[in-house]
C-alpha cells in the first residue's frame, strides 16, 4: 500500500459519509456517486462457447448463462439534467455465481477507458477542491498542475450520450484474470438504437424505455489481457491500456430483453441494490489503489444508506428476489 493511502482512505470515507447523512436530511439517502438511475433492467449474461484456453478463467471457465440486473446511471453525485456533461455508468450484477462469497459477480463500468484520479491521496485533493477545477490547477507551480488528469476528466464529461444502449463502457481499473490481469468493457452489439430524442431532462431514461418497450438490446462483454506491464500500470487508472497492444476480446454476450422497467418494484430494486467490484470470484479480484478505496467506501456507504432508509441490505438470488 503506497504511503498515505490508509490515512487518505479515512478522510475520503468520513467526508463521503458526512455528505450522505446531510443529503438524507432532505429525503431518502442516495448513493454518493451515480445516484440518478436511467433504469434497472433484467438481462442475461451468456459466457461464450469455445473460448481460447487463455480466456477460460474464473467465471469464463465454461459456457454458462446467468440472470443479471443492470443499472444504467449518471455519475454526478447530484442528480442533474442529462444534457449536462457527465460520466454514464453501467453496473452489471450476475446472480447464482456459486463460488463467489456474495453469490454474485459485479462488473462496474463507465463510458470512458480511464479514470481522472490516480490514487487515494489525490482523491482527497479532488474532494476538497473548491471550485473543482482547482484540483487540476492548484496553483502556479508547474509541477503540481494535473494536465493529464484534466484531459481524462474532459474526455469523460464531453462524451455525448443519447441512449445508454448506444454507449460503450469500460472498467477503467484492473482486475485479476487468474494468473494475469485484465480490464473489461461492454460494447453495443447489433443494430444501433433508433431512439435518440433529447426532448426532456431525463432523455436517457426515456430513450432506454422507448427502446425496450419493443426491442431487445445486446452488448459484447470483452476482456483485455495485460500484455505490456511497463505501459499498462496497475496502480494508475488514469492510463488507458492500448487496444492495439492488447485488443479487447469478446468473452460473453449480454442480452437485455424487452420489458417495462418502470414498474414500482423494479425501480425500488434498482435503488436498493449495492454494486461493488468486491462482489465476485477471487479469480477476478480487484487490483490497484482506487479499487482498494472502493472496497471500504462502497461497503460502508451501502450499509449507511440502507440504515438511514430503514431498508434491508441483501444480494438478489434471482429475478423474483423481493426488495
Amino acid at each position: 500500500m503506497p504511503a498515505g493511502e490508509a490515512a487518505a482512505l479515512q478522510v475520503i470515507l468520513g467526508e463521503i459519509a458526512a455528505g450522505v447523512r446531510k443529503a438524507a436530511l432532505r429525503g431518502p439517502a442516495l448513493r454518493d456517486a451515480h445516484p440518478k438511475a436511467h433504469g434497472c433492467v433484467r438481462a442475461e449474461f451468456r459466457v461464450l462457447d469455445s473460448l481460447p484456453a487463455a480466456l477460460r478463467v474464473g467465471l469464463f471457465s465454461e459456457p454458462q448463462t446467468y440472470q443479471a440486473w443492470i443499472r444504467f446511471s449518471n455519475g454526478s453525485g447530484t442528480p442533474q439534467a442529462d444534457r449536462l456533461g457527465d460520466g454514464r455508468g453501467m453496473a452489471v450484477k450476475l446472480m447464482g455465481v456459486s463460488q463467489s462469497r456474495s453469490k454474485t459477480q459485479d462488473f462496474i463500468m463507465i463510458n470512458n477507458p480511464a479514470f481522472f484520479v490516480r490514487n487515494a491521496v489525490d482523491y482527497v485533493d479532488f474532494q476538497r477542491a473548491v471550485p473543482q477545477w482547482r484540483f487540476f490547477l492548484p496553483g502556479f507551480n508547474p509541477f503540481r498542475i494535473r494536465l493529464h488528469e484534466f484531459f481524462v476528466a474532459y474526455s469523460i464529461t464531453s462524451r455525448r450520450t443519447l441512449n445508454p444502449l448506444a454507449s460503450r463502457y469500460w472498467s477503467m481499473t484492473p482486475y485479476l484474470f487468474g494468473g494475469t490481469q485484465f480490464k473489461f468493457s461492454a460494447r453495443p452489439a447489433g443494430p444501433a438504437s433508433p431512439f435518440k430524442q433529447t426532448d426532456s431532462p431525463d432523455f436517457l431514461h426515456d430513450n432506454l424505455a422507448r427502446h425496450l418497450a419493443g426491442l431487445n438490446a445486446e452488448f459484447d462483454f470483452m476482456a483485455q489481457l495485460r500484455s505490456q506491464p511497463g505501459t499498462m500500470p496497475i496502480e494508475d487508472p488514469t492510463v488507458e491500456w492500448s487496444e492495439t497492444a492488447a485488443p479487447f476480446v469478446p468473452v460473453a454476450r449480454i442480452t437485455i430483453p424487452t420489458q417495462d422497467f418502470d414498474q414500482p418494484s423494479q425501480r425500488a430494486l434498482g435503488e436498493a441494490l449495492s454494486f461493488t467490484p468486491w462482489h465476485g470470484l477471487d479469480a477476478h479480484r480487484p487490483l490497484g489503489g482506487i479499487n482498494r478505496v472502493r472496497r471500504t467506501v462502497y461497503e460502508t456507504i451501502s450499509s449507511l444508506r440502507h440504515e438511514l432508509n430503514g431498508a434491508a441490505r441483501r444480494e438478489p438470488v434471482d429475478f423474483s428476489t423481493p426488495t
